[in-house]
């Protein structure tokens, strides 16, 4: 892809289970009018992750793409592969086409979770060759958790295109995270109360002229 080509998607990944990828994931589609990918589902009894984003999205069906794994139990793609007796293979895996829109791809809990006997989901994101956009708390703790993050990011040479941080605001700690960490900050998506389509479009990008930049990327 040449610099002039627009970015056929983005990756969202977290730095730890529950920290608001989805959310994160359902402000950028509805941010970029994209489409949505969730690789690996795990958990199916709930809401699944297609289906919470698809709401808070507004997505229409066409908009939310088919997951290329389907698992029962939610755990780690791994173990929840294992006990549904399927062993998930990273060549399986091919990003859809977006139709002309830029695809949001939601990975499962980290970059170093297992997805097999010997691969882990930032293996997937390698495959993919997507700008990566980071998801992190903002309690005590987050600081280690994204520097590392994005460490290991950076060490498989893939693109860190910013950080969303989701959680009662700490400037401290957001600070500290682009500071140390070198990073763009997207947005900070505050606890929402209620969390639907409304409130989540009312979050604002943390820098519109940063913000600019980065969609343009997708623009064709």
């Amino acid at each position: 892809m040449s610099r002039s080509d627009p970015a056929p998607g983005l990756f969202v990944t977290g730095t730890d289970t529950g920290v608001g990828k989805s959310v994160a994931a359902a402000w950028l589609a509805a941010r970029l009018a994209a489409c949505y990918w969730k690789p690996v589902q795990s958990g199916l009894e709930e809401e699944s992750d297609s289906q919470c984003v698809a709401r808070l999205a507004g997505l229409e069906a066409a908009a939310v793409l088919p997951e290329t794994y389907r698992l029962h139990m939610p755990l780690s793609p791994h173990e929840s592969a294992r006990r549904d007796g399927v062993e998930i293979q990273l060549s399986a895996f091919v990003l859809p086409d977006g139709q002309g829109r830029p695809v949001v791809v939601e990975g499962a809990g980290g970059v170093l979770v297992p997805l097999n006997g010997r691969e882990k989901m930032i293996d997937l994101m390698v495959q993919l060759a997507l700008p990566v956009v980071v998801v992190a708390r903002t309690t005590l703790g987050t600081i280690n958790h994204t520097l590392l993050t994005l460490e290991a990011l950076r060490r498989r040479e893939l693109e860190v295109a910013g950080v969303i941080l989701c959680g009662v605001p700490n400037g401290v700690n957001r600070e500290a995270i682009v500071g140390f960490g070198g990073v763009t900050l997207l947005a900070e998506i505050p606890w929402l109360d209620p969390v639907n389509r409304e409130s989540l479009a009312a979050v604002a990008p943390a820098d519109p002229t940063l913000w600019d930049a980065f969609r343009r990327r997708f623009d064709e």
